[in-house]
């Protein structure tokens, strides 16, 4: 098992943010890290993501949605091949703080491959986090 998790403050209000991150559409326009996602953001609804981790191929994949609770989470489950190879449990967090947004973004990968990708997953996918990070709170501060 291998987690990443990265955390910010945003000083726009919790529905503005959760509205950027549902907002799939637009992610190409402001996301460096998920530059494509599509599909019906519901439980048990598969969606289709491309993501770039910093330095690597951008990669395409069909997440399962685990959860949405509006202004407070989103979740869902990727996994390469089969199950128990390498998963991917990604979830945004959010809870109204200080006047703005706490915003949590983590993801939980588990599976017979994490050992060997390790290195890639903290050399492409935590800067991919924090790139997404500042480009949300650059886009939320923008329509506030």
């Amino acid at each position: 098992m291998h987690e990443i998790e990265t955390a910010l403050q945003l000083s726009s209000p919790v529905e503005r943010v959760r509205s950027i991150l549902t907002d799939f559409p637009s992610y190409p326009s402001w996301n460096p890290f998920i530059t494509h996602i599509e599909g019906k953001l519901e439980k048990g609804q598969r969606l289709r993501a491309t993501i770039k981790p910093v330095g690597g191929r951008p990669m395409t994949f069909k997440p399962t949605v685990l959860s949405v609770v509006p202004n407070q989470e989103l979740r869902w489950l990727g996994r390469l091949f089969v199950p128990g190879l390498f998963d991917g449990a990604h979830s945004f967090v959010l809870a109204a703080r200080d006047n703005g947004t706490r915003l949590v973004q983590s993801e939980r990968f588990t599976g017979l491959l994490v050992p060997r990708l390790r290195r890639s997953l903290e050399q492409g996918t935590r800067p991919g986090f924090e790139a997404m990070n500042t480009a949300l709170a650059r886009r939320a501060e923008q329509g506030a």
